[in-house]
């Protein structure tokens, strides 16, 4: 199994999410497009979900979401295909899905998405052991006195923990055993490594001081 780094932005660093409503139709993407049926066929959701609940029906996923963040002008997943080809065909499916619906809903043309979709090959022990959290970490670029996370500045890990716990946009919630949106991911992997995945991330935090995290920040 190859594991992939994905992640994309707005052009020009715009915003792609501008309200809740995006963040739930995104996320709906997640789950939908996650199909091996042409997409425009998908049976998708325009924004119809209610507190982020997804409709669940059978269908044959082109990849493993094992972890998500969604931020204000761009997206972190953590990915691996289940059939050569998947990636790719799931990536162009949710890309193209969101961008269709956000320029038709703010009356808006041309590229949403500032390039091609990243995708960094998870290739190593030390990389493995980060990126999970490295992805649950970003909504602490919203927490005043956390921003220099990347940098291994973290004033307060409690209170960085409790804007985690609040922040409903990611996969975070769901590793610590709070139903957000469950049907999305597939969590076996980092949970069979972890275990008790907030004392992870809990003591990782706590560690942030290491040089070793320093040369494994992503931006």
């Amino acid at each position: 199994m190859e594991l992939y780094h994905v992640l994309n932005r707005g052009v020009d660093k715009r915003s792609i999410f501008m309200e809740d409503g995006d963040r739930v139709r995104f996320v709906n993407g997640l789950y939908t497009f996650n199909d091996d049926l042409p997409a425009n066929n998908t049976r998708f959701l325009l924004a119809r979900s209610h507190a982020g609940l997804v409709e669940h029906y059978d269908r044959n996923c082109l990849v493993d979401i094992h972890g998500w963040c969604i931020m204000g002008n761009h997206y972190h997943l953590l990915l691996s295909e289940r059939d050569e080809g998947g990636l790719t065909k799931f990536i162009t499916k949710l890309n193209v899905g969101y961008a269709k619906y956000f320029n038709k809903k703010y009356e808006r043309t041309g590229t949403l998405f500032e390039s091609r979709t990243k995708k960094v090959l998870i290739n190593n022990d030390a990389h493995f052991l980060h990126i999970l959290h490295y992805i649950h970490l970003n909504p602490l670029d919203f927490l005043k006195g956390a921003e220099d996370w990347r940098e291994l500045e973290i004033r307060n890990v409690a209170s960085a923990l409790k804007h985690l716990d609040n922040y409903r946009w990611s996969s975070f919630a769901d590793y610590c055993g709070k139903k957000n949106f469950p049907s999305v991911i597939s969590p076996d992997l980092f949970k069979d490594f972890f275990g008790d995945y907030r004392a992870a991330i809990s003591s990782y935090l706590k560690d942030m001081e290491t040089e070793t995290l320093r040369d494994l920040m992503l931006e």
